[in-house]
């Protein structure tokens, strides 16, 4: 198993069971020996909609309390939901995950109490975890407080502050579901900024959305509903919900870069 550029990636049938206790712990045991997190500390545990994750995110739950930390269960939610919830709570966490990836392979994203991981700490885990990999591991799951409800609440306030009420009055707008588990809360906000909300195409099986490279197929039906359903926008996610994907009123998407820039001249954020 080798870092990616957002965490740790493989397929399902190696990351689940054995792997996925590894990593946990190895994690756990660098937040110690780094003085990151002290022993008997909380760590957020959160998951996206594709069929592996309940099953790793429960063996890594186990495993994060047998190293020593105490694990908070978030249940399904958008990665930024969880990291929000977990730095404003002084917490490390881990979101199961696989991002935009197909559903026979899966991931892990760990984060410190102040943010993601780093280089360095991706070396000195995969350090600890090249030393217990042929090693006997407990990957028995474990009982965790229960985080969800928390953690989705402080998202959507924080996301119902960036505009003037009823600011997407009069607008139109469909919400592609698929199986991004940031879609309930994409209508939650649109819907309460005033916007008359149609929500489209969700999905009980795992579809693999890439918001950066959108497919052909995706296209045609984000064109298709904006003309049926006379939208002005249509929004959506990728699984675990870090990238958004915004098309106009004719279906067509726009590209994340140009995404990041409208939001960064929105917020005019200040140089520090």
């Amino acid at each position: 198993m080798k870092f990616g550029t957002s965490g740790l990636r493989g397929l399902v049938v190696e990351l689940e069971g054995h792997i996925s206790a590894v990593y946990a712990t190895a994690f756990a045991r660098h937040l110690i020996e780094s003085g990151a997190t002290r022993p008997g500390d909380r760590i957020a545990v959160g998951r996206d909609f594709r069929p592996s994750s309940p099953a790793i995110s429960a063996t890594c739950i186990g495993a994060l309390e047998r190293a020593g930390l105490q694990p908070v269960d978030c249940g399904p939610l958008p990665t930024p939901a969880l990291a929000l919830f977990a730095m404003g709570n002084g917490m490390a966490a881990i979101m199961v995950t696989g991002s935009h990836i197909p559903a026979d392979r899966n991931g892990i994203k760990f984060y410190r109490p102040d943010g993601e991981i780093d280089k360095v700490d991706e070396a000195r885990i995969s350090a600890i975890a090249g030393g217990m990999a042929d090693g006997a591991i407990d990957i028995s799951p474990s009982e965790a407080a229960d985080g969800q409800m928390q953690a989705a609440q402080l998202f959507l306030a924080r996301n119902r502050a960036l505009l003037a009420p009823g600011s997407l009055a009069g607008l139109r707008v469909g919400v592609y579901e698929h199986s991004t588990v940031a879609r309930d809360m994409l209508s939650d906000i649109l819907t309460f900024y005033g916007a008359d909300v149609i929500t489209l195409g969700r999905s009980d099986v795992f579809i693999p959305v890439d918001t950066e490279a959108v497919s052909d197929e995706t296209i045609d039906l984000l064109k298709g509903w904006a003309v049926e359903h006379k939208l002005d926008a249509i929004v959506s996610a990728d699984g675990d919900g870090d990238r958004p994907l915004v098309a106009d009123e004719a279906g067509e998407p726009l590209r994340g870069d140009l995404l990041g820039l409208v939001a960064a001249r929105f917020l005019a954020p200040e140089r520090s």
